[in-house]
Formats: structure tokens, sequence, C-alpha cells
């Protein structure tokens, strides 16, 4: 058995082949689960404390075909590289590498441009990206904050695996930094959604009604989400 807390990875056969599996174990795991994990692209299987390994491969077995159609649609891997593409507000930039030349990574026309060694190039494109997501969110949040009147207590930018943002009791509020890639009426939409959260801790009507007298994009951005969100969590993932 795995120790608590732990988590491992292995290549398993499955009847379309072989399947990279991420193990875990979880202290609040109440039973075993599968699922896929779009960023990595693998099988992630969590087990319950005392959960034991071949329940997991059953698990496995059973839905082999689903993990197969499932690892079939991921978007392909967008690693950050020279010549690479990267979204910005839902535009396509060419990453142009320029070793020689001065300054920060920065926007020139449809190019992003980046300097400095490239080993570091991928680093310098995420730190652009994370700088360009703080500003973006912290203003629209600014202004829907004060549309309300309320105020967040802080704002974090995280990257995690399937939240776009969140809004804890404390008045705190987080986005993935991932969404500055997307267009700017999704990143409007997720502002108002989390900024209408410091009145409404649910997702009642009235919840709802504040969302949409935030903003105008609620239907069109939840769309774009579904349908996109998961090509963005490819992005700065090498290819295999």
């Amino acid at each position: 058995m795995m120790p608590m807390a732990s988590s491992s990875i292995e290549t398993v056969p499955l009847p379309h082949g072989d399947t990279r599996v991420e193990w875990r174990r979880s202290r609040r795991a109440r039973r075993v689960s599968l699922r896929i994990d779009g960023r990595a692209g693998n099988v992630v299987i969590t087990l319950p404390p005392r959960g034991e390994r071949r329940v997991g491969l059953a698990l496995l077995m059973t839905h082999a075909e689903w993990v197969r159609n499932r690892l079939a649609a991921l978007p392909p891997a967008l690693p950050l590289v020279d010549g690479g593409s990267v979204p910005l507000d839902g535009v396509p930039l060419t990453i142009r590498h320029v070793p020689g030349l001065r300054g920060l990574t920065r926007v020139d026309g449809t190019t992003l441009v980046v300097t400095g060694a490239p080993e570091f190039l991928a680093r310098r494109v995420l730190d652009f990206l994370r700088a360009e997501a703080r500003r973006r969110l912290v203003a629209l949040v600014a202004a829907k904050s004060a549309q309300l009147g309320v105020a967040p207590r802080r704002i974090t930018l995280k990257d995690t695996r399937s939240r776009w943002g969140s809004c804890a009791r404390s008045r705190a509020l987080a986005f993935n930094w991932r969404l500055v890639m997307a267009p700017a009426f999704v990143q409007d939409y997720v502002a108002a959604h989390e900024v209408a959260h410091l009145r409404h801790m649910n997702h009642g009507p009235h919840f709802w009604s504040q969302v949409e007298a935030l903003t105008e994009h609620t239907g069109a951005a939840r769309a774009w989400l579904r349908a996109e969100g998961e090509r963005l969590m490819r992005v700065g993932v090498a290819r295999p």
C-alpha cells in the first residue's frame, strides 16, 4: 500500500495502448476515483487511506474506453518555444526569441518578443503572462467592486487544474492566471462572478442577478470556457 498523501506515476497497459497513470492517496478521499488530468495528459487515480491499488486498477480497466476517448480528445500540448504560439486576450502571438536584445518580454504587433538565454525562454513567457493577468484582473475587480460597493481582502493568482476563480469566506479572491489567454469578455465574466460572491456566497437567484448586473457576457463566457478552457490548460506543456 502506498503511504499517506503520496503520489507516484507509472505506465499501465490498456487495450488501446500504454497509458500514464498517476496514483494518489488522500486522507480526504472516501472512495476510489478516476479522472483525466487535462494539463499533464494522463490518468489520475485517487485512493482513500486504506484503499487498495487493485481496486483502482479494476476501475481503470472498467473505464478503459472512456479513458481512451478522453485522452484522444485532449487539445495538443502547446510548448513555449521560439517560433511557437501563445494566446493573449484570445489573440495568438508568435513567440520570437531575440537573445541579444535587452529589455523585458513585450508584445510587438502579433509577436511576443522574448530576450535572455534560451533555457529561460519558457519561464520568461510565463512570467509575462502572469504579470499581465494580475494587471488585467486587478483592474477588473477594482472596477466591479466599486460598482457593487464591496472590497476583496486580497487577490491572488494561482494555476489551478479546473477552477477559473474562487472567493473564500475571508473575502479573498483567487484567479487562474491562464485567464489572461482567454478573450477579454471571458476575463470580464470571471471577475464579475467572483466579485458577486463578495455579496452572495452561493449560486442562488440573487447571486446570478448580481452577476448579470456586473457583466453582459455570462452566457458567451461560460460557453467559451466549456469549449476552449481545456486548451488553455495545455499551454506550456512540452510535447511527449
